[in-house]
C-alpha cells in the first residue's frame, strides 16, 4: 500500500487566495468590456484583504511545516505576506490611477500583480529550495510582462533585457539547488541545516550551492554585481510598476534569503559570512556612487535600491533574532518609503510619456508643495535622516552587524550614507530653491496624495515611535520549526 501525502491546504492558504483572485481576474479581463477597470481594481483590493486576513489567522499556530515539509509556517510569514498585501494594495491603486488617467485600460494588470504577490507569498513561506526556484519563476514571469505592460518601445525594451539577465539568474539558482543537493542529499531547508551540523554532509558543495543560491537570489534584489537590469528595468517600466517591483520583491527575496542563510546554511556562517558582507559593501558604495551621475529620477532611485538592498544584507551577517527583526524593520520602512517616491514621480512626471528628468522637479514646491513634501518625506527616510524610519532602519541593520564583529562593514555603510544622503539631498534642494522651468504637468488629482499621505506617515510613525513594530518583528526573527 501507498501511504498518500496528507494535503494540507490551510498552510497555503494566503497563496490559494491571491492565485484564485489572480484566476478570476484572468477570466474576467478576458471579457469584460475595455472600459471596465474599476471591477478588477475593488477586486484586487478584496483578494488582498482576505489574503491579510488568512495570514492573521496563521499568526497564533505553532510553527511548524506542512505539505510533507515543503512549506513552513511560521511568523515570519505572516509578517511577510502582510507586507506584501500592504505594498500590493498601493501598487493596484497607483496602477489603476495611472492607467485610468491615460486611458489605457490594461486590466490584465490585475492578474499579473496578483500572480506575482502569488509567488512572493509562496517565496516567503517556502520550506524547501526547490520551492524557493518555483516561486522565484512565478513572481518572474509575472514582472517579466508587468514591466512591458504598455508596449511602447521603452517598457518593451527593459522587459526583454529583465527577461533576459532573469533567465541566465535562475540557471545559477538552479545549479545552487542542485549541488546543495549534491552535498546534503535533500533540497529540504531543514534537512540542509540537520546534514551539515553533523557528519553527513559534503561541506565544500554545500558552500559552493549556497554562494550559487545568493547569486540566484542577489538577482532578484539588485546586489552588486548583479544589479546590471536595475536601470533599465526601473526606468523603462510603468512607474506604478517600478513601485510595486521595487518594494514587493525585496520584501519577499530578502525574506527567503533569511531562510537560506539563518536556517539551511546556518552551520557555514563563518564561512559565508565574509561573502556576504563583502557583496553588502560592494553593492553600498557602488549604488551610492553610480547614483550621483544620474539625471533621471527612476534610475537614481534604481541606483538607489542597490545601495538599499547592502544596507539591508548587511544585517545578515549576525544570524540571530535581533539580525533578522532588522532586517525586517529595514524591509518594512523601505518598502514604505520607496513605494511612495515612486507614486510622487508618478504623479509629476505627465502620463504615459514618463517625463522624469530631473528639470521635472525644479521649483516643485512653489507649484505643488503638497506633492514635494511628499517627495521629501520619502527621500529623507532613504537617506536615513532623522526623525524618519530610514534613520532608525540603519541603526539597526549597522548596530547588527557591529554586534557580529564586522566594523568594517559598518564603516562602509556609513561612509556610503553620507554620498547617499547628497544626491537625495540634491532632489530636495532642486524642488525647493530653484525656479519653475516649462509647463506644469503634476496630476492635479486630490485623491492619490491622500493614499500616499498613508506611506508616509508610516515612514514618520516608524522613525519617532519604532516600538510599535518592533516586538512584532522580534516574534517572527524567531525560526523555532
Amino acid at each position: 500500500m501507498i501511504d498518500p501525502p496528507r494535503v494540507e491546504l490551510w498552510a497555503i492558504l494566503p497563496v490559494l487566495i491571491l492565485f484564485g483572485g489572480a484566476l478570476v481576474a484572468l477570466v474576467g479581463s478576458a471579457f469584460a468590456r475595455r472600459a471596465d477597470q474599476a471591477p478588477f481594481a475593488l477586486l484586487t483590493l478584496a483578494t488582498l484583504a482576505a489574503t491579510a486576513a488568512s495570514a492573521l489567522w496563521l499568526w497564533n499556530r505553532e510553527p511548524t511545516t506542512a505539505l510533507e515539509g515543503m512549506i513552513s509556517v511560521d511568523r515570519l510569514a505572516v509578517v511577510a505576506t502582510l507586507t506584501l498585501c500592504g505594498v500590493g494594495a498601493f501598487g493596484a491603486y497607483l496602477g489603476y490611477h495611472y492607467f485610468e488617467r491615460d486611458e489605457l485600460r490594461r486590466n490584465e494588470f490585475y492578474a499579473l500583480l496578483l500572480f506575482a504577490l502569488g509567488g512572493m507569498a509562496l517565496l516567503v513561506a517556502a520550506a524547501d529550495l526547490i520551492v524557493v526556484f518555483l516561486a522565484i519563476e512565478v513572481l518572474s514571469l509575472s514582472l517579466y510582462v508587468l514591466t512591458a505592460l504598455t508596449f511602447r518601445r521603452g517598457p518593451t525594451e527593459a522587459s526583454l533585457k529583465y527577461f533576459l539577465l532573469g533567465a541566465f539568474a535562475s540557471a545559477f539558482l538552479l545549479y545552487g539547488v542542485a549541488i546543495s543537493y549534491g552535498g546534503a542529499a535533500t533540497t529540504s531547508i531543514q534537512g540542509l541545516a540537520r546534514a551539515l551540523a553533523g557528519t553527513t554532509g559534503n561541506q565544500a558543495l554545500a558552500i559552493a550551492g549556497a554562494l550559487l543560491v545568493v547569486v540566484g537570489l542577489g538577482f532578484k534584489v539588485s546586489l552588486v554585481p548583479f544589479h546590471m537590469w536595475t536601470p533599465d528595468a526601473y526606468q523603462g517600466a510603468p512607474t506604478p510598476v517600478t513601485a510595486f517591483m521595487s518594494a514587493a520583491t525585496k520584501v519577499a527575496v530578502f525574506v527567503a534569503l533569511v531562510r537560506v542563510l539563518h536556517v539551511a546554511f546556518v552551520g557555514l556562517q563563518w564561512d559565508l559570512g565574509p561573502a556576504v558582507a563583502a557583496l553588502s559593501a560592494a553593492s553600498m558604495v557602488v549604488g551610492s556612487v553610480l547614483a550621483i551621475a544620474q539625471s533621471d529620477v527612476k534610475r537614481l532611485l534604481a541606483y538607489s535600491s542597490v545601495a538599499q538592498a547592502g544596507y539591508i544584507l548587511s544585517a545578515f551577517v549576525a544570524p540571530d533574532r535581533d539580525g533578522i527583526a532588522a532586517a525586517l524593520f529595514y524591509l518594512v520602512s523601505y518598502a514604505a518609503a520607496v513605494i511612495g517616491a515612486f507614486g510622487v514621480v508618478m504623479l509629476i512626471s505627465g502620463g504615459i510619456r514618463e517625463q522624469t528628468g530631473f528639470d521635472r522637479f525644479r521649483g516643485l514646491g512653489r507649484r505643488r508643495p503638497g506633492l514635494a513634501a511628499l517627495l521629501t518625506i520619502f527621500l529623507l527616510s532613504l537617506a536615513g535622516i532623522p526623525p524618519t524610519a530610514g534613520f532608525v532602519a540603519k541603526v539597526f541593520v549597522l548596530g547588527a552587524a557591529t554586534s557580529a564583529g564586522y566594523w568594517p562593514l559598518v564603516l562602509v555603510g556609513a561612509l556610503a550614507g553620507v554620498v547617499g544622503a547628497f544626491y537625495y539631498l540634491r532632489i530636495v534642494a532642486l524642488m525647493a530653491m530653484r525656479e519653475p522651468e516649462g509647463d506644469d504637468v503634476a496630476d492635479p488629482s486630490p485623491l492619490p496624495r491622500l493614499v500616499l499621505a498613508v506611506p508616509a506617515a508610516t515612514v514618520v510613525v516608524l522613525g519617532i515611535v519604532p516600538g510599535v513594530i518592533v516586538p512584532v518583528l522580534r516574534e517572527a526573527g524567531v525560526l523555532t520549526w
